[in-house]
């Protein structure tokens, strides 16, 4: 019998003016051929609001500080179970998605496990994430992103003249 460690986590869908998302590139340092693009975002401290967490994650992971009022409320929540460095967990998570004109990634305040499991990152457009092949978690993402988000020009249909 698998034997779960609760944990909860915010994440963070950060979406560029191109409607590009941003995914890390990782591995699971016990399974490293498991290879994965994955949101911003981590775990919540005891006593840490998920929005807190979102913001602290976003600045220790991307380097982009911002306030957690500027996340709203969450997008969408899920429960995942999953291996990681040995152990399993069972992660209740909750999403919140973040607009940026742009942004440059600072990766400088990764911590120890970060800098040795993520390889790299990557402003994916959702629908070439979609037919790449990747794995990618969670594996909701190209759905998720295409409800949230609004069509951009180059995937609205032609208006048809009056």
């Amino acid at each position: 019998m698998t034997v779960y460690t609760p944990r909860r986590a915010a994440r963070v869908l950060l979406v560029d003016a191109a409607g590009r998302v941003l995914l890390f590139h990782g591995f699971d340092p016990a399974r490293p051929g498991h290879r994965y693009w994955f949101t911003p975002g981590g775990g919540l401290g005891a006593q840490e609001s998920p929005a807190a967490g979102a913001a602290r994650e976003l600045a220790e992971e991307t380097g982009l500080r911002i306030d957690p009022a500027e996340l709203g409320e969450p997008v969408w929540s899920d429960t995942t179970e999953f291996p990681f460095d040995g152990n399993w967990y069972r992660q209740e998570q909750d999403f919140f998605l973040l607009r940026v004109p742009e942004w440059q990634v600072d990766t400088v305040g990764f911590d120890d496990v970060e800098q040795r499991s993520i390889a790299g990152h990557r402003w994916w457009p959702p629908a070439e994430l979609s037919a790449s092949g990747e794995r990618y978690y969670p594996p909701e993402l190209p759905e998720l992103l295409a409800r949230l988000l609004p069509p951009t020009a180059e995937t609205r249909p032609e208006e048809a003249p009056c």
